[in-house]
Parts: structure tokens; sequence; C-alpha cells
């Protein structure tokens, strides 16, 4: 990582509407669903061990973060309700997360369509 790599300098957990709020130091200000952070898990368990070894998640609607736990200077990991807490979230994957959830939620969205998978509402909407 080198010093032009944003870092938060804020991350903040709102569990009642399942988002977690970023804000680095560049000024960019994210907040995303515990969904999309789930479904896009930097672990081996979602992402495989290479290209085309993705699996993808399904009914993970209402899933939520029951705890971060900080990783040094460079990540968090989440801890999941759904029991998934293997995937590092440095800060990199966390501000790409953000820069391009319209793109990457829109791929999510249409690899589920693709795979019949539908995605069930949410409690919160």
């Amino acid at each position: 990582m080198t010093k032009d790599n944003p870092i938060p300098t804020e991350i903040q957990l709102h569990q009642k509407s399942r988002l977690l709020e970023l804000t680095f130091d560049d000024g960019e200000h994210f907040e995303l669903t515990c969904e999309y952070l789930r479904v896009y898990s930097p672990s081996a368990e979602v992402r495989g061990h290479g290209p085309g070894e993705e699996v993808l998640q399904v009914g993970k609607g209402d899933v939520n973060i029951e705890k971060i736990e900080q990783v040094g200077n460079y990540a968090v990991i989440l801890h999941f309700d759904d029991d998934h807490n293997t995937g590092i979230y440095s800060w990199d994957w966390l501000y790409y997360l953000g820069k391009n959830h319209d793109k990457l939620w829109q791929t999510y969205l249409d690899n589920m369509e693709k795979a019949g998978q539908k995605r069930a509402p949410t409690n919160g909407g």
C-alpha cells in the first residue's frame, strides 16, 4: 500500500439499517449495505482461488454485521450474522467497493438472474 491509497478516517456500523458508513481521508464517503459487503467478501470462500472460481452468494438480503475487528493498520474483518468472518477487507478493497458500487451491484444482480436466482425482499426494504 502506498501513501497515495486512501485510508478510512471513520467507519460506522448502522446495524438497524444494515449499512456500513465509511469516510476516507481523500473526502470520499460511502454507505455500503451489509448484503453488498457480504456478497463481495474478499474471502476465498466467495472469490475462489483464481479467476472463474467465484461462488455466487444467494440469500444474503437480511445479513447483518455483528462485529468489526481491526487488522493492523490496513484492514478489518467483518463478522456477519450468517457466521461468515473469513474475509479481510483491506482499505483498498473497501474503497474499491465504494467507488465501483453501481457497476459491481449490477454485475451481482445480472449474475443472480443468469443463475435463475432472485433476491428475497429484505426486512429493511
